[in-house]
């Protein structure tokens, strides 16, 4: 027998569904009730107006991101880890994409949600150079502290904002691909390029090869 999702889940799938597709500014919650053929009443009975939904959301993508942006217990980390995170990291920006396109104006019209993010940045910053560190000491990296840590905040930089990147580069942002924010993970990988040991250049060269996508293909739309 199925389960049945409650009304307020149904309401931040929906939500999450509209957002991605059209843009969180270019939808209301009219639009939410509307698409799911709900009363505006029974909404706002769930979610008093979008924040709220908007907040529900970013808890989402928060747990996920950190259920695995985690060092292996008890070992040390291998490139099967390594394809774990980039994949895991892939599938976090595809399904909460809408995020990474809206965050300036998102964080700029909700204070609370600002200061959760800046938390959440610090978090995912510190828990990066763990993961860095980790890749050190199991001998797939050679880095420094200073290159961990600069290396860490430039993975950052590119991953949320590579999808607002795209948005400003293609004609119709609101058809953007999961290959198309493919290629920004393929650019966390060549940050990472130059620093790796000679006994994980082929394991790594094979993960090099298998997240590359054209630029072309990547900025065109498709």
């Amino acid at each position: 027998m199925a389960t049945r999702i409650k009304t307020s889940q149904r309401i931040v799938n929906n939500s999450l569904a509209l957002f991605n597709q059209l843009g969180e500014r270019a939808v209301s919650t009219n639009h939410i009730a509307a698409h799911m053929e709900i009363s505006p009443g029974n909404l706002y009975y769930h979610f008093p107006n979008k924040q709220a939904i908007i907040s529900v959301l970013f808890n989402e993508y928060e747990a996920l991101v950190l259920s695995f942006l985690r060092l292996p217990e008890g070992r040390l980390p291998t490139v099967a880890d390594k394809h774990f995170y980039l994949q895991q990291l892939l599938d976090a920006m595809w399904r909460y994409r809408f995020l990474y396109r809206d965050i300036e104006h998102l964080l700029h019209s909700d204070s609370e949600l600002a200061t959760r993010y800046r938390h959440f940045s610090q978090q995912c910053l510190k828990q990066a150079q763990a993961i860095y560190s980790g890749f050190v000491d199991a001998g797939i990296l050679n880095m420094t502290p200073l290159q961990i840590e600069s290396v860490t905040l430039n993975a950052w930089i590119i991953l949320t904002s590579w999808i607002g990147f795209l948005c400003t580069t293609r004609e119709t942002s609101d058809q953007l691909s999961e290959q198309a924010i493919k290629r920004g993970v393929y650019q966390l990988l060549v940050l990472e390029a130059g620093f790796v040991t000679d006994q994980a250049r082929d394991a790594i060269d094979e993960l090099i090869q298998e997240y590359y996508v054209p630029l072309d293909f990547a900025l065109d739309d498709h």
